[in-house]
């Protein structure tokens, strides 16, 4: 079901989604949390879907902010709020409520947004597109517990992820991040296999890929030993290889889908290691609301590499293809330190843990 309100008030919506829960016979609120989506027209619809499967898992009251710029001069200034409210089969497993903002209550959507957050619920606010600097002091940052970006659709993503370490904010996140997990799993289970010593580590993927910068950092704040970051032509991340005193480790993805794990003194092993959708990316982060501590430690860890990489006035670059970049060991650490968590509580280390 859908109710299209023109010109309206954060009031009439509240009365609207009222209305649209008996027309479909559901009065009760069922939701866990409030999701905020922050796009612009062209991102939307996929922002909308994507939000929409995922309420499937977690139900959730979505509140779709979209800016709006008049074309006329003259209504460039006048403030409005038109507003679509999707209930029923139409919302997936919650509510939908699309915000389309003109003039000053565009600069002011939080005043919009704040009436309409589900009483006693967490709040998520995501930046398909676009996100500001420092999520955490935007006005509507400010309203969430979870704050999530995404590097891959900025500009300069590697220069991004520099940025979102010096503003970070516990309970900040990026689907960049996110969309290493099950490499983290993989690369954590393989080492609990063997027990032998990390001596470097080499992570292959496309050039400017913040998911393959952000495994990097990660390996090399957990294992404390030196990172090489190399290039290929994707998709992605396309590699992992360490090199162990007990024979080389290697994740090789050379097609998006799936993976070869090869262990010496085993046999290699086919591993299911997709690329996932947006929609499983955001069911994931919306899994836990509290902060990722492991995300802030391998964030901050690399901002003295992105740093040491910088290739001029863009800032950000990479080595050149066929070149590799080593990844500093931090001064103090040794390679025969034990190792943290993996991915939360798995050992990476092994030989070392023992």
């Amino acid at each position: 079901m859908k109710i299209d309100l023109t010109d309206t008030t954060a009031s009439k919506i509240n009365k609207a989604l009222v209305q649209g829960r008996r027309a479909i016979g559901t009065p009760a609120v069922g939701m866990v949390l409030t999701l905020v989506v922050v796009t612009d027209e062209e991102n939307a619809y996929d922002a909308m879907r994507a939000a929409t499967d995922a309420s499937r898992e977690h139900p959730s009251r979505t509140l779709v902010v979209i800016r709006r710029v008049s074309r006329s001069p003259r209504d460039r200034t006048k403030s409005r709020l038109d507003a679509e409210v999707r209930v029923g089969a139409d919302a997936g497993s919650g509510e939908t409520v699309v915000l389309r903002t003109y003039g000053d209550v565009a600069d002011h959507a939080q005043s919009v947004v704040l009436p309409l957050l589900l009483p006693d619920a967490p709040v998520v606010v995501w930046w398909p597109v676009n996100a500001p600097v420092d999520p955490a002091q935007d006005p509507l940052g400010a309203l969430a517990q979870r704050r999530v970006t995404d590097s891959y659709a900025a500009e300069q993503p590697v220069r991004d992820l520099a940025a979102r370490a010096k503003t970070y904010t516990p309970g900040d996140t990026d689907l960049s991040w996110t969309r290493i997990t099950p490499w983290r799993s993989m690369l954590a289970a393989a080492l609990d296999q063997v027990v032998c010593e990390v001596r470097g580590v080499e992570v292959e993927g496309e050039e400017f890929n913040p998911s393959c910068e952000l495994l990097a950092m990660w390996l090399a704040d957990r294992l404390a030993v030196p990172v090489r970051r190399t290039l290929s032509a994707g998709p992605g991340l396309t590699a992992v290889r360490m090199d162990t005193d007990c024979g080389a480790i290697a994740l090789d993805r050379a097609d998006g889908s799936l993976a070869t794990l090869s262990i010496q003194g085993q046999p290699d092993r086919a591993v299911a290691l997709k690329r996932r959708d947006t929609a499983e990316l955001i069911a994931e982060e919306l899994r836990r609301l509290d902060p990722d501590d492991t995300y802030a430690s391998a964030l901050r860890y690399g901002v003295d590499r992105l740093r040491s990489t910088d290739g001029g006035p863009e800032g950000g670059q990479t080595p050149a293809k066929g070149e590799a970049a080593a990844v500093p060991v931090p001064a103090g650490s040794s390679a025969k330190a034990p190792a943290k968590d993996a991915a939360g509580s798995a050992p990476v280390k092994k030989a070392a843990a023992k």
